[in-house]
């Protein structure tokens, strides 16, 4: 006897709910942006790369989308993605890391400082803004986007010290962020994935045989972690840092 198909139930559902989500273009961003879509969240999507094709293919599977092109580390951003209308979630996906080692960079400092810039202040910002505007609203759910590399210090001696120290930095603000928003009824969460097969990822020296599960992640297994805390079924989760890297690191 073949099982009859039941509805969501209430807490996986994010209909009702307007999520941004950043970095939205390629790889995790767009995953998570297909999976929230399905649990029929209203998106606002933005990247500094064009968003136009992902809304398309969205709106014409009946989620109402919309975008905001542009550069996260620009003055007033944040706030500039709240005056299209309120969100009661943020994903923020957006990220950076630059293969070739630290120390071999032509400008070190540089380099360092806009690694930090893109990984570490920009969530501190966007976080802060966007936990004052769900306060205002009654609350919301954030989740911070880390890395495996943030607990161990690289999955390799080839993974670049500032792309490592950004994360492990980025794992403190997502519980710096818990403490200063949780009594104001914003859950804030993070994600450490291990290695993922990303654009970003593309030509690394990662060998996916190597890894506990005998390959990389793939965009969705990590989308999915990240939406379901964005859902009512965490409603009890923040400040913790859910490692979801196919084994790569077990606490």
């Amino acid at each position: 006897m073949t099982a009859t198909a039941r509805p969501l139930p209430a807490a996986l559902s994010l209909a009702g709910r307007r999520i941004c989500i950043t970095g939205a273009a390629n790889g995790i961003g767009r995953a998570t942006a297909n999976a929230a879509a399905e649990l029929g969240a209203d998106l606002l999507l933005t990247d500094r790369e064009p968003l136009a094709e992902v809304a398309a293919t969205l709106r014409a599977g009946g989620t109402k989308v919309d975008i905001h092109e542009g550069d996260l580390t620009s003055d007033g951003f944040a706030e500039a993605l709240l005056a299209t209308g309120p969100c009661h979630g943020l994903a923020h996906c957006a990220g950076i890391i630059v293969g070739k080692p630290l120390m071999q960079a032509s400008d070190v400092r540089a380099r360092f400082q806009r690694t930090m810039d893109i990984n570490v202040l920009v969530p501190i910002t966007l976080g802060s803004v966007f936990a004052d505007h769900m306060a205002e609203r009654g609350g919301g759910a954030i989740v911070l986007i880390g890395s495996v590399a943030g607990r161990t210090g690289g999955t390799s001696t080839k993974t670049p010290v500032d792309y490592a120290a950004s994360k492990g930095a980025l794992h403190t603000v997502v519980r710096w962020l818990s403490r200063s928003a949780i009594g104001r009824g914003v859950l804030v969460n993070g994600i450490a994935p291990g290695p993922v097969r990303t654009a970003m990822t593309a030509g690394s020296l990662i060998d996916p045989q190597a890894l506990p599960r005998g390959r990389m992640g793939e965009p969705e297994e990590i989308a999915w972690m990240i939406t379901m805390l964005l859902t009512p079924a965490a409603s009890y989760v923040s400040g913790a840092i859910l490692d979801c890297n196919g084994g790569s690191y077990v606490g």
